[in-house]
């Protein structure tokens, strides 16, 4: 959960709903976080069993997205400790398939059970399915300021949403690129480079954390969330664009790389000329 300098998290919003995710892997973790409170929820994070429960138990959330492969507990075992405190909604997030185990989480009162890997719209999506049945008609859930439902991917809006994060943090410098988050400014060996909003926002998706490696699924999902059109050779145009702006040779590209099989990376180690 982010924190201020004081150490205090930030004010939640009358209309929010809390989110608790509770996962121990750092890409699932991350890649949840920015996707749900740029739907407008007030997440909070933990990353095993035993920090679960103690924040459950303090600031009750509306609906928690719990693993089951935690370090150190089992999952069911920190569902059942849940549903002893609140009948809080808990759908599970697991890699763990197992007939066995799906059956059990469900028996166990979970409201819904999704396997990794998963498409951050379907789980969003079984999100607002769990939470209309919990609390009918819909949740009241507050919207990043001019965000418009339907129109966000086609104007930009709802990727440069999916910045704020990033937006919020210090400059970055790695090799010859320099970027100011909070004047949306991108310079490369001292001279400003004019980037597209969609181009910008692609950047600051890939550098949060810088090095650590997106999947194309995932830049997908939050860079073109309404587009049923977008795919990867949408995702492949936007990564050459950027490239041919950033990369001395982008025919053969030393910032951003791509990771085979899986997607793409900022080269944190490029040392400066």
């Amino acid at each position: 959960m982010d924190r201020d300098d004081t150490g205090t998290p930030p004010p939640v919003l009358k209309d929010q709903v809390r989110v608790l995710v509770v996962e121990d892997d750092e890409s699932y973790r991350f890649a949840l976080e920015s996707a749900l409170r740029l739907e407008g929820y007030y997440v909070d994070v933990a990353t095993d069993g035993v920090d679960g429960i103690r924040r459950f138990a303090e600031q009750t959330p509306d609906i928690v997205l719990l693993d089951l492969l935690l370090p150190d507990m089992y999952g069911t075992d920190v569902l059942r400790r849940m549903h002893a405190i609140a009948p809080v909604p808990i759908l599970i997030i697991s890699a763990v398939d197992a007939e066995l185990d799906v059956v059990l989480g469900l028996e166990l009162g979970a409201a819904d059970y999704v396997t990794k890997p998963f498409r951050l719209r379907e789980l969003v999506a079984r999100m607002h399915t769990i939470l209309r049945r919990v609390s009918p008609p819909e949740p009241a859930v507050a919207k990043p300021p001019g965000l418009r439902q339907g129109s966000g991917a086609d104007e930009g809006i709802a990727a440069q949403a999916r910045t704020a994060l990033a937006a919020e943090r210090s400059d970055l410098h790695f090799g010859r690129v320099h970027v100011s988050f909070s004047r949306r400014q991108v310079t490369v060996d001292g001279n400003q480079v004019h980037l597209s909003r969609r181009e910008y926002d692609l950047l600051a998706v890939l550098l949060s954390p810088l090095g650590s490696v997106r999947t194309r699924e995932e830049l997908i999902d939050l860079l073109w969330p309404d587009s049923e059109l977008a795919d990867s050779r949408t995702l492949d145009t936007h990564i050459y664009r950027l490239r041919s702006k950033l990369e001395i040779d982008p025919s053969s590209p030393r910032i951003i790389l791509t990771v085979r099989g899986v997607g793409f990376r900022i080269n944190s180690d490029e040392p400066a000329p």
